[in-house]
């Protein structure tokens, strides 16, 4: 007992009421000191177990558990009145080094056989609470940067917002942090998990309202009423046709990243972490959460490309001249491909024209995805045509002909754009022009 007092005498002057708490270097200091106390306590029970084997103590006295007892008990209650003063705040370097300490100094007297002690050191439990507060400020610090976050990234093309790129930083530099705390104690992965998936949604919550703007036409605020007035004023009057701005570039190539890259990327960290663990609460396991926002982006990221395919078929609806449907019900009367080719003139130009703007403003992947759905919707217009018409074969040469120069078209456009970049598979005709060709045969 004599020789724990000593050890123990070396972090008085922390526990006084006239030390400086305040101090970044003094707690530094002090943490380092409550680590060496906890090695030095581990090393007497280690001398302890040396003086045992040398059989030279009665066998009814097991000197290295009783003193283990004793030192554990004094120093669970040391560390906990010395965090109580000192309380972590996260688990900076000199947090971490303690909570490893401590950690080892449990796992050193399990691997001695030292017994059970009731009382004694838990590392878990000393630092428990503490953890539980790290993961939540965390999650509430960087959920309130997104929320504070109002500047709109505008510049050039095919960028990512660098709102979202500086966010997922923060998120791996947490995640960095907790690397200690996960490869002890797992069982955190499931409140981590929680946080960090929380963090995401406020990312992309965030990122939406920045763009809000910019994603307002693509919503469907339009009621059906409206809407059909709307229809029959655009039958008689020429109207301007939806571009895509630079800025809904920005926004949908941010989203992509943020579904194949920066998701991926924390998933991966937190499932390697994980292991074979099978981690649960009770009421959900781990990896719903990520499951679930990974659904959700992908979601939105489609039905966003979705609403840029419509509004780009809607604006070959807006006039006459374009309207796909009435070409083809004009393609009766035509005699030879020049013709129907020469109807479709301002049609292929406003194709021409969205095709070359989606290659300006979004990256690759994306342009080849909006052009093979945009070359799909065009493709349904000529399927549908057909579909009402098999019992009438006389449409069936001019149609032929339409969807040949609408295949050449896209395929034409986007080879040229993409050049030797461009995959095969990606200059294949879409579902709807193979069933319509299957039509035709």
């Amino acid at each position: 007992m004599k020789r724990c007092r000593r050890h123990f005498a070396d972090s008085d002057e922390f526990m006084s009421s006239n030390f400086d708490a305040t101090e970044p270097i003094a707690i530094s200091t002090a943490y380092s000191k409550m680590k060496t106390l906890c090695v030095n306590i581990s090393n007497e029970i280690q001398a302890d177990m040396k003086i045992q084997s040398y059989n030279i103590l009665p066998t009814c006295i097991d000197l290295p558990n009783i003193a283990a007892s004793v030192y554990s008990i004094q120093l669970r209650l040391r560390l906990e009145n010395f965090l109580s003063v000192f309380p972590p705040s996260r688990p900076a370097p000199h947090v971490t080094e303690l909570l490893i300490t401590t950690s080892d100094f449990e796992r050193d007297l399990n691997s001695w056989n030292i017994s059970s002690i009731n009382g004694g050191l838990v590392s878990r439990d000393l630092f428990h609470n503490y953890i539980e507060v790290w993961i939540e400020d965390t999650r509430y610090h960087l959920v309130g940067i997104c929320k504070s976050e109002k500047i709109l990234c505008t510049g050039t093309i095919h960028v990512t917002s660098p709102f979202v790129e500086n966010m997922y930083d923060h998120i791996r530099e947490s995640l960095n942090e907790y690397k200690v705390v996960i490869n002890r104690w797992p069982q955190y992965l499931l409140s981590i998990e929680s946080a960090v998936t929380h963090v995401e949604r406020a990312i992309v919550k965030s990122l939406e309202k920045q763009y809000n703007d910019f994603l307002i036409p693509l919503k469907d605020g339009v009621s059906k009423k409206i809407e059909k007035h709307v229809h029959k004023l655009t039958r008689r009057h020429s109207v301007s046709t939806y571009t895509v701005p630079k800025e809904l570039g920005i926004f949908l190539n941010t989203m992509k990243r943020i579904v194949d890259v920066h998701h991926c990327k924390v998933e991966d960290a937190l499932k390697s972490a994980a292991s074979f663990l099978i981690l649960s609460n009770g009421k959900e396991n781990f990896g719903d959460r990520m499951s679930g926002f990974a659904i959700m982006s992908r979601t939105k990221y489609k039905n966003y490309k979705q609403s840029i395919i419509k509004m780009l078929v809607n604006n070959t609806e807006a006039n006459r001249s374009t309207r796909f449907k009435r070409i083809l019900e004009e393609t009766k009367e035509a005699k030879a491909e020049a013709e129907i080719r020469e109807r479709m003139q301002v049609l292929c130009m406003q194709l021409t024209d969205s095709i070359r703007c989606l290659h300006h403003v979004f990256t690759s992947k994306i342009f080849v995805e909006l052009c093979r759905g945009f070359w799909d919707k065009m493709g349904q217009v000529v399927l549908c045509f057909l579909e009402s018409r098999k019992e009438n074969k006389i449409w069936y040469r001019g149609s032929g002909y339409a969807l040949e120069i609408l295949d050449n078209l896209f395929a034409s456009e986007m080879q040229k754009l993409q050049g030797n970049s461009m995959h095969d598979k990606d200059l294949e005709p879409p579902r709807s022009v193979v069933e319509a060709r299957s039509i035709l045969c």
